[in-house]
């Protein structure tokens, strides 16, 4: 690291020069990569999202689309039978309302399933297609138009006086969401104000705005790299939303621990570049592996078979380089060239950088103090949160933890006291080729299943096709109705595809959580070579990954306290909760806060072992580590939770979810892990921290480690 910051510090002005035109052309770049961006959210590969897709082309609706579901509830006295014509008429009102829809009804099909107990009570289904603002099919929970007045409104003029209708599904079952997108530039406004409000906090100096600086050429040169990308492979719009809040959060970090060692340096007495080089030295080698810890984290999602994950990971550990590389080459220029210049207000507070600080040091001789305590208690409170975690729903959400009010939920409850189940708001669409009779056949003897629809009008079999609907008895979000599709998929003739919203579902799960445990287990493996040889110890990256594991854990389960009981969410995100999580969450809650989470393991642990190195013992290391770093790792946290936190506010839910677990992650791990639980385990395990025995020094090319004797209690 020394021999390459010389280099850099040689070569000023032409690291400058570089920097202004990389500036310039990711400026003209970044509008040209963000127009190239995919909005298709495509499983290549999953035999459900493969049918739903063929399902669309060919019919226009369906396949990954939910039904709207009209029930109609004749007036006391009068049954489906005597007024069959007026029904039908009412149910084609609504195909002519809306020209793209497939709707079926008890006057297509003469199936004794569609009427309720009472004989009274009928319903049908509709899939929409495009919607009347003309929205294509598809769409998540809650943020597709409501048909349910145009369904009505069709409907009522054709059927006898005192009839009722209600219109109920699982969209209008869910709270309603604003699919107007993210806005974005309002939440990077959001990051950059917090950004530089925290920053100005920490140096008092114009030096603040130095980061930023940093912050915003990694983001514009990612952009680069991003249009490149399109040009050769799909990239997905999740890098627009992500890669700047997670761009200025990471290279602000960087930048933070850099400019921090680079003041403390010259409080010692450095001048000049001597000051910029023992830094880099330093705090340079701690963000490389930092950098590595975070693209391990990512690589994650790099290697799933789902682009949009791949996308999201791709974009991530590009940003991740980029800020490496302008942390470790850019910022120590400018330090060399106008750092004094920029620091002169906060030069008064210099001599404050040759001490730990206060505060953070009184803190961690406290934890150190009550090191076993603290552990029990912090330990306790993240096993506890993990444990939920292992309840975690990731499947489509229930009728039953959605609205208990309004029009869908009465349409629910006069199907259900038909008699009806309630899985008839769950179809599930099946494609078959030919003839669909042997297929209706073989699925109606399947256990689980209430009724199989298959009309054979223009709007159910088009170009040598048919389409199946099959309504299950349980609602395909609970675990019955899962089980119903596996014995579908099992009965079913060769070449009949089976589609529908939970089956794609259910194809991802697999092929995203598959292989997992494996992908766990090597990602560990490599984190545990590289911190092995960042901190020089066998116990301390065991005692990192396992802290990051435990931390992961009770974000999830933080999670499901939040979105799936519901403790608190529509007080804090204004939204109801919906008893699940949703299926790509976890993951790239995990391959994100996997690496920000070892970004400040290392930054402490990095500065511990410094310490422990310079002839202190344990408990000074523990002290001088945390009083050194405490105000850093917070102050960064606080920059990405206010930015993560802000993207939580967006009205899109699938993003509301997602950075709010962010966000959870990141305030539970700058407190509890590495505030409480870090200083007081690496306390109780004394000398044992530093052990790094001959042969696994020559196995990791680093000098071996051996154990010290400390002064008793360390």
């Amino acid at each position: 690291m020394e021999k390459f910051t010389a280099r850099v510090l040689r070569h000023k002005g032409a690291v400058m020069l570089l920097a202004a035109v990389v500036f310039l052309i990711g400026m003209g770049a970044t509008p040209l990569a963000i127009q190239r961006l995919s909005e298709e959210y495509a499983h290549p590969g999953m035999p459900a999202f493969d049918a739903n897709q063929e399902i669309t082309a060919i019919y226009g609706n369906g396949g990954y689309q939910r039904p709207f579901v009209p029930v109609v509830v004749l007036p006391e006295g009068q049954g489906v039978d005597a007024s069959k014509d007026a029904i039908g008429r009412a149910f084609a009102a609504v195909a002519a309302r809306l020209p793209q829809a497939r709707v079926v009804s008890y006057a297509d099909t003469d199936d004794r399933r569609l009427v309720g107990a009472d004989g009274r009570t009928t319903f049908g289904l509709v899939f929409p297609g495009t919607y009347s603002d003309g929205s294509p099919p598809g769409g998540g929970l809650g943020e597709t138009p409501d048909e349910s007045p145009v369904i009505r409104q069709a409907m009522i003029p054709h059927l006898p006086p005192g009839a009722e209708v209600h219109v109920t599904g699982l969209d209008t079952l869910a709270p309603s969401v604003d699919a107007g997108g993210v806005d974005v530039p309002a939440k990077i406004g959001i990051g950059v104000l917090a950004a530089v409000t925290v920053l100005f906090l920490v140096f008092r100096s114009t030096l603040a705005l130095v980061p930023i600086l940093i912050s915003v050429l990694s983001i514009f040169a990612s952009f680069i790299v991003i249009l490149l990308l399109t040009l050769v492979t799909t990239v997905h719009d999740v890098a627009l939303t992500t890669m700047p809040l997670l761009g200025l959060g990471i290279a602000v970090d960087y930048s933070l621990l850099l400019i921090a060692r680079w003041r403390e340096e010259r409080a010692g007495g450095a001048r000049a570049e001597d000051a910029v080089r023992r830094a880099t030295a330093s705090a340079g080698r701690a963000v490389l592996f930092s950098g590595a810890a975070v693209a391990i984290g990512l690589m994650t999602m790099v290697v799933l078979p789902v682009p949009f994950l791949r996308s999201l990971g791709i974009a991530g550990m590009i940003i991740t380089a980029v800020s490496v590389a302008a942390t470790l080459t850019v910022l120590p220029v400018l330090l060399a060239l106008a750092g004094q210049r920029l620091d002169r207000r906060g030069g008064a507070r210099l001599t404050r950088e040759a001490e730990a600080g206060r505060a953070w040091s009184a803190w961690a001789r406290g934890v150190v103090r009550l090191r076993r305590t603290a552990a029990l208690l912090s330990g306790g409170l993240l096993l506890a949160l993990a444990l939920t975690g292992l309840g975690v729903n990731l499947g489509l959400p229930e009728s039953r933890h959605l609205l208990t009010t309004g029009p869908g939920h009465d349409g629910l409850t006069a199907l259900t006291r038909a008699g009806i189940p309630a899985g008839a708001i769950t179809p599930i669409d099946v494609l078959v080729h030919g003839d669909p009779a042997a297929t209706v056949e073989v699925i109606g003897r399947v256990d689980g299943v209430a009724a199989v629809l298959a009309p054979a009008t223009p709007a159910w079999r088009r170009e040598g096709t048919a389409v199946i609907s099959v309504l299950p008895v349980a609602e395909t979000g609970s675990t019955a109705g899962e089980a119903t599709i596996a014995r579908i998929r099992a009965a079913v003739p060769e070449g009949a595809r089976v589609g529908g919203n939970a089956a794609q579902s259910m194809d991802f799960q697999d092929h995203a959580y598959g292989a997992f445990p494996w992908m766990l287990a090597l990602i560990a493996l490599v984190t545990f070579v590289m911190l092995a040889r960042a901190f020089r110890s066998l116990l301390l990256p065991l005692k990192a990954i396992a802290l990051n594991l435990l931390s992961l854990g009770a974000v999830i389960g933080a999670m499901v306290l939040l979105w799936q009981f519901g403790w608190g969410t529509r007080e804090i995100l204004g939204i109801q909760p919906t008893g699940s999580i949703g299926e790509f969450v976890p993951l790239t809650i995990f391959a994100f806060l996997y690496g920000l989470s070892m970004d400040y393991e290392v930054f402490i642990l990095a500065r511990m072992r410094e310490e422990y190195d310079g002839g202190g013992d344990t408990r000074h290391a523990v002290v001088q580590g945390i009083g050194r770093t405490g105000r850093l790792v917070t102050s960064a946290a606080l920059i990405l939770f206010i930015s993560f936190a802000a993207l939580a506010m967006t009205p899109e839910l699938d993003v509301k979810v997602f950075a709010s677990g962010l966000a959870l992650g990141i305030l539970l791990d700058a407190t509890l892990i590495r505030g409480v639980l870090v200083p007081a385990v690496v306390a109780m395990m004394g000398r044992w921290n530093w052990w790094l025995p001959g042969w696994a020094a020559r196995l990791l090319r680093v000098e071996p480690s051996p154990i010290r004797n400390e002064a008793p209690g360390n």
